[in-house]
């Protein structure tokens, strides 16, 4: 180190000496600017670092700095010289937290060797260098952070975020999320309201901006738990059937674009065993897809399609009932809807019928099934025949044939059922069958 650096230090010392005597009352923030910024804008420029944040600095001052083997050697012997400082050990804590955002391996590991501290917060953001290391994605940072004893689980002070959460909740930290789960990251661990990475990484999701389904794809391949609720509630579909909600009225494509994402992130959580048709009603994606079944018809077809029950799993039709909503809501449409809208709304009802049906030996519907068709307008009659319809089937013993499509349809689950139809080695009068007659315009796979 030169003289100028070795000047640097001995002001240092002495403007320390100072300032604990006229200010004792500093903390925080303040702190830094008083009492330790000095060391880290030294510890940082023998590193080769020039702080963002702080002004900069005459070329003079860096002239020591050479090649990397004679940079680290400038900081080991830096460091020794300011160990004899009062406020050392936040300096060169400090310090790891500017080096972990910028991910010089070398250089922190020699902060580490030199009495960094891995549980030193950040005074403004209280993040440790763990967090920040995750946040600016240094998957390397991490990796080193963690095998030198930086607890992997550990929550910030303020919006108590782990730093497999602060790794989830964006698609370019997903290096990280990787990293942070092979070294063993506890994948369902929650915050004091519950809210697990899975939910941090749903929640930071809309389809059109966050694009992050490769790490929710990560986190449930790592063991994350479907069933995780927080204490508001909050299910894995809460933020689906929130984004459903905002492609009403929006922008085509921007409707398309969370419609697919939805779509994307529904078929992961049931691949892993999540239950689309719990209770209650409110964060059921079934019971919102068969309510709005107009707009959201794909992603019910592929939820009925994939094994999800048309009635509550969890207390039956007593407590919603799909046969019911749909006709309910067919109704209302009817009510409001252009002739030439009337013949859609029809098909896409009896095509969602008829995936009923076909889930189950014995449909089930609620004990006063009844429909008040005042304002079908001109298709009461139809809509009455369909009610009619479903009841004789419930009254009735199944026939063979439909027996046949159920059990065959099951077997065939999950989505995409026509596709796996369309390849069995069948007459196509029995494919027809299988696959429920649909329509084109309940069909239409492109809508997913």
């Amino acid at each position: 180190m030169d003289v100028e650096a070795s000047d640097a230090c001995c002001v240092i010392v002495a403007a320390e000496s100072d300032s604990s005597d006229i200010m004792p009352f500093l903390h925080g923030f303040r702190r830094i600017i008083f009492e330790y910024q000095p060391l880290v804008d030294e510890i940082l420029r023998a590193v080769g670092i020039r702080d963002p944040e702080q002004p900069e600095v005459s070329v003079a001052s860096e002239s020591y700095l050479v090649g990397d083997g004679d940079r680290f050697a400038a900081l080991n012997e830096l460091l020794e010289k300011l160990s004899q400082s009062a406020f050392y050990k936040e300096g060169v804590s400090c310090s790891l937290l500017k080096v972990a955002e910028l991910g010089s391996v070398p250089a922190a590991a020699i902060l580490l060797q030199n009495g960094a501290d891995l549980s030193f917060e950040d005074p403004v953001t209280y993040y440790t260098a763990l967090h920040i290391a995750v946040l600016r994605n240094q998957p390397d940072m991490v990796e080193l952070l963690i095998q030198s004893g930086a607890d992997i689980n550990k929550r910030d002070r303020i919006h108590e975020s782990s730093p497999l959460d602060l790794a989830s909740e964006e698609p370019e930290r997903l290096p990280c999320l990787q990293r942070l789960l092979q070294l063993g990251a506890d994948v369902n661990a929650a915050d004091r309201n519950g809210k697990t990475a899975l939910l941090h990484a749903l929640a930071s999701s809309d389809g059109v901006q966050i694009h992050n389904i490769e790490n929710i794809r990560l986190l449930l391949e790592g063991g994350s738990d479907v069933k995780a609720t927080t204490k508001d509630y909050d299910t894995v579909f809460t933020c689906i059937i929130f984004l459903l909600g905002e492609t009403v009225g929006s922008d085509i494509e921007e409707a398309k674009l969370i419609n697919h994402f939805c779509f994307q992130v529904t078929q992961l959580l049931m691949a892993h065993g999540a239950d689309p048709s719990d209770c209650p009603s409110h964060e059921s994606l079934t019971h919102t897809c068969l309510k709005n079944f107009k707009i959201h018809f794909p992603l019910l077809r592929f939820l009925l399609e994939s094994g999800a029950s048309y009635n509550c799993s969890q207390h039956g039709p007593s407590c919603w009932s799909g046969c019911h909503i749909v006709l309910d809501r067919l109704c209302s449409y009817l009510g409001s809807c252009e002739d030439c809208d009337s013949v859609d709304l029809l098909q896409k009802a009896e095509c969602a019928l008829d995936l009923m049906v076909a889930h189950s030996p014995h449909i089930k519907l609620p004990r006063n099934f009844e429909i008040n068709t005042a304002s079908c307008k001109n298709h009461a009659e139809k809509v009455t025949a369909l009610q009619h319809s479903l009841k004789q089937m419930e009254q009735s013993f199944p026939t063979l044939k439909h027996l046949c499509r159920v059990y065959i349809r099951q077997r065939l689950w999950p989505w995409p059922v026509d596709v796996k139809v369309k390849a069995l080695p069948l007459p196509d009068r029995l494919k027809w069958y299988l696959l429920l007659n649909h329509t084109a315009s309940c069909s239409n796979e492109e809508d997913l």
